[in-house]
């Protein structure tokens, strides 16, 4: 019986094997490129350098449109929205400082620093410049 089943694997191993000389052995040629074209990945990732912006000269408008433009547009996981003044007015009651608590630290789905790689002046620039489009009237910090 064993003998069976080892001959009847072979003959569809050779019947495997001979189906697909045959299927390659009639390919058009030239059809590379064809198939190439078709199998071709729908993506790749390039990993670059930071830009020079990067370097901890954003403005806070660059750092909202990158990183805060996100959740605060929608206002997703109620983040207050861009330029809501009702919405930012109790924030606003807090100053600067305390904003910056609330941003350093996170709060609510916030994670730490916005999510970012900003340093404390880029945080407090955007933090102004948001919360001047709400009808706040905070300074922008000097750099350092």
């Amino acid at each position: 019986m064993f003998q069976l089943h080892i001959r009847t694997a072979a003959a569809a191993g050779a019947l495997v094997l001979s189906v697909g000389v045959f299927a390659m052995g009639n390919r058009p040629k030239g059809d590379d490129e064809a198939v190439n074209s078709r199998i071709a990945p729908v993506a790749k990732v390039e990993l670059a350098a930071p830009s020079a912006a990067a370097s901890g000269d954003r403005s806070g408008e660059q750092l909202y449109k990158a990183t805060c433009f996100a959740c605060h547009e929608a206002g997703v996981a109620n983040a207050p929205k861009f330029g809501d003044k009702a919405a930012w007015a109790p924030r606003l009651a807090l100053g600067l400082d305390g904003l910056m608590k609330s941003v350093i630290a996170g709060k609510n789905a916030m994670p730490p620093r916005a999510g970012s790689d900003a340093n404390d002046t880029e945080l407090a620039r955007a933090v102004v410049y948001m919360a001047n489009k709400a009808g706040g009237k905070l300074t922008e910090p000097a750099a350092k």
